[in-house]
């Protein structure tokens, strides 16, 4: 393993692959005993959207990647020669090589599984723009490993076509019309950052202020559930309680209707005892006076 080859397996990841990745060929360096690697690979930066699509290209196309490297040096040359009808000619093939690349980015990301939005297509434009007009931004485009856009040099023509009122004319050197009319597009260009900028701060401000939003629900929406868990767990509660009270009642109602039952049979039981001795006491009563009588006549 070495930094190159990791950089090269690295950068070739979406975003948000390339985090976790990243610290994991870093733990295998330090593993292997290799601290100083892992340091290096840990240093590695994270590729943004437009970064990564630029990559995936220089990655996917490589015979677009060769055109776009051999238009940069024409062009350059053209601008060095301030060769106007050079670079009028290789200007109008400029504009549409990077946006063609640019498409085409955004075609790889896609079928990647992440698609990128129109700024950062705009951003890998401006890096093809910038891989035109600088050699050393051509040499890091084609490893394949930015971490960011790259910016386009100022001075350098931008894709337009040069009016015919400004050809040559006998004994005077053309001046070409793009760069007459650089100034005023990098300009443009950056009041459109600008802009585009503005808007994403909006749209972060806004989703933060929804974010929140959301928070504050979801906390009053979690305590309203556990209010009503405890009023359920309660109402969950005095119902076992009274089952348990009717149980008992029912329990106690039959042993009473029991004890009753009893009561009654004893009772009855008593007055037929009490009916009978009645009876007897009579029967010996009257023989006893029968008897008495009987010993007074007899005396």
């Amino acid at each position: 393993m070495d930094l190159d080859a990791v950089a090269d397996e690295l950068y070739g990841l979406a975003p948000d692959d390339f985090t976790p990745a990243r610290d994991t060929r870093a733990k295998a360096a330090r593993a292997a005993g290799n601290r100083e690697l892992a340091d290096e690979i840990r240093r590695l930066r994270r590729p943004t959207l437009a970064a990564w699509a630029s990559n995936l290209l220089v990655r996917e196309r490589p015979t677009e990647v060769r055109n776009l490297l051999q238009l940069g040096e024409g062009l350059r040359q053209a601008h060095q020669d301030l060769d106007g009808e050079r670079l009028r000619e290789l200007s109008v093939r400029q504009h549409q090589l990077t946006f063609a690349l640019a498409r085409q980015a955004a075609e790889l990301t896609a079928q990647a599984g992440r698609s990128i939005g129109e700024a950062a297509r705009q951003d890998v434009q401006d890096t093809l723009q910038a891989v035109l007009a600088d050699p050393q931004a051509a040499e890091e485009w084609a490893t394949g490993c930015l971490t960011k856009p790259l910016s386009v040099p100022v001075g350098f023509p931008a894709a337009t076509r040069q009016p015919a009122s400004r050809a040559a004319t006998p004994g005077r050197t053309a001046r070409p019309a793009a760069e007459v009319t650089d100034l005023d597009e990098a300009r443009a260009r950056r009041d459109d950052a600008r802009k585009r900028l503005q808007e994403a701060r909006r749209q972060a401000a806004e989703a933060q202020r929804e974010l929140r939003a959301g928070e504050r629900e979801l906390a009053a929406a979690e305590k309203e559930q556990s209010r009503a868990d405890e009023a359920e767990r309660q109402a969950g509660q005095r119902v076992a309680d009274l089952s348990q009270q009717m149980r008992d009642a029912e329990r106690e109602q039959r042993q009473a209707r029991d004890a009753a039952r009893t009561a009654r049979d004893r009772a009855r039981a008593a007055g037929r005892a009490a009916r009978e001795a009645r009876c007897r006491a009579a029967d010996t009563a009257a023989r006893a006076q029968k008897l008495a009588e009987r010993t007074r006549r007899s005396t």
